[in-house]
């Protein structure tokens, strides 16, 4: 696959984790108050958005697409 779409795809996977895990967390605390099982909505939460940072990081999202290696010698 072409290296831009790879980091397009990662880059977007994580953006989209990252809020479903805060939807996630949201839900576990939503049930731990009401008093029902809890746990696992919890740990799903977190191991989400731990992927979605991840991902994000990974990709390089905060600086953007990472530039040829030749070009920055230059």
């Amino acid at each position: 696959m072409n290296k831009k779409l790879i980091w397009y795809i990662k880059a977007q996977v994580g953006v989209l984790l990252f809020p479903f895990g805060l939807c996630l967390f949201g839900e576990a605390l939503q049930r731990r108050i009401e008093g029902d099982p809890w746990f696992w909505w919890g740990t799903i939460a977190l191991a989400t958005i731990n992927a979605g940072i991840g991902l994000m990081i990974e990709s390089g999202l905060i600086s953007g697409f990472p530039r040829d290696k030749s070009a920055r010698e230059e």
